[in-house]
């Protein structure tokens, strides 16, 4: 797993706040009154950002990271529109490497380019199917590690250019940290959110009551994750992706050297012993990453894994690595879990030299 680059400075006071003290918007709603859905159901469109800059990612992989911006935001728009946050200064670039595909710019102060952290969680009334709203998970940079005054301002924007309301919880915390079946379930890394730099004295039971509150959960699978080794400290979506529910896809580092190895067995077998919230015992399917890949880039940053995936309408986005039959074994049970879609697999390297995936550059809206 690699280490997104990063300002490692602390930008100003903590976002935090006591749910006892908690009385925003959207707060006392039901946990039936709002249901958060799996990726796979569709989409109204997928929502990206051209939020790189030089500061962060440095002047020589800048370009390389803004084509791979590109080329994934072609992709996902032979498939479903794409609406992109870009800098006024940024358009003319992102517009020239668009080339004419379903993608429209939206103008957007950015800080960086991760929406699936930055961005809204969407959510839908199942009593009322055309209700939608957006939940504000309070980004603070991943627990202060980077600078993050524009990119906390996202999700409201996003909420406010889908036309939906923005319902706020004083959680901290990011979309990648959680996943989704769409019927109650959610796998969440606790070196993510029960983290004293995102949610300070917040217990299990407390977290878990709130985000069931807001995202109509009824059951919550943790996995340990692994803090302070990546800046995310251990996102879900680089560990355990549902593929439908009941069916989890998993990563698994089979190098005993390296910091994940441990770690992805213990999820391996939390998940194998796990029940969703139907009582239904998971099925685990074994993604495992590539075991050699052939890029210019650090290797001590970047993020080598086939878990990152993205599901949109009618297909899923992969990255490949240039290790030949890895990346064909992955293309292969992706076509597999996934039947019905097309898989395309893109190279993606200057976002995974980063330390993300396509899932950390995209977030999906649901369709009305």
């Amino acid at each position: 797993m690699g280490t997104r680059r990063a300002i490692l400075q602390n930008t100003g006071a903590y976002m935090g706040a006591s749910l006892l003290a908690w009385a925003g918007p959207g707060h006392g709603q039901s946990p039936a009154q709002w249901r958060m859905p799996d990726e796979s159901e569709p989409h109204l469109r997928t929502w990206m950002s051209f939020g790189a800059s030089a500061d962060i990612w440095g002047n020589q992989l800048l370009p390389d990271v803004q084509r791979n911006l590109a080329e994934l935001a072609r992709t996902i728009a032979k498939y479903e529109p794409v609406s992109m946050l870009v800098r006024s200064q940024d358009r003319a670039t992102a517009q020239s490497l668009i080339q004419g595909a379903d993608v429209t710019l939206v103008d957007a102060a950015l800080d960086d380019l991760w929406i699936r952290d930055t961005g809204p969680s969407f959510v839908v009334n199942p009593a009322k199917p055309s209700e939608r709203a957006g939940v504000q998970f309070n980004f603070n940079g991943w627990g202060n590690k980077q600078v993050y005054a524009s990119d906390a301002k996202v999700a409201a924007l996003v909420a406010g250019d889908a036309g939906v309301p923005l319902l706020r919880t004083p959680l901290v915390m990011e979309g990648g940290c959680i996943e989704v079946d769409g019927q109650g379930t959610a796998i969440v890394t606790e070196s993510c959110v029960l983290n004293a730099n995102r949610n300070p004295g917040l217990g299990k039971t407390a977290f878990e009551a709130e985000l069931k509150r807001v995202l109509g959960l009824t059951h919550i699978i943790w996995l340990p994750g692994i803090r302070g080794r990546d800046i995310t400290d251990g996102h879900t979506d680089f560990y355990a992706r549902f593929a439908s529910p009941g069916v989890v896809l998993a990563g698994f580092d089979p190098d005993p050297q390296s910091y994940d190895h441990a770690v992805t067995k213990a999820h391996l077998q939390i998940l194998r012993n796990a029940k969703d919230a139907r009582g239904k015992k998971l099925e685990v399917v074994v993604l495992q990453a590539p075991d050699a890949f052939n890029n210019k880039y650090d290797a001590t940053t970047f993020a080598a894994g086939y878990i990152g995936f993205y599901v949109c309408n009618g297909a899923v986005i992969s990255q490949k690595f240039g290790d030949a039959k890895a990346d064909s074994d992955a293309k292969k049970l992706l076509q597999q879990v996934f039947p019905g879609r097309v898989v395309e697999q893109l190279r993606m390297d200057a976002i995974a030299a980063g330390g993300g995936s396509v899932h950390c550059a995209t977030q999906q809206e649901p369709g009305v």
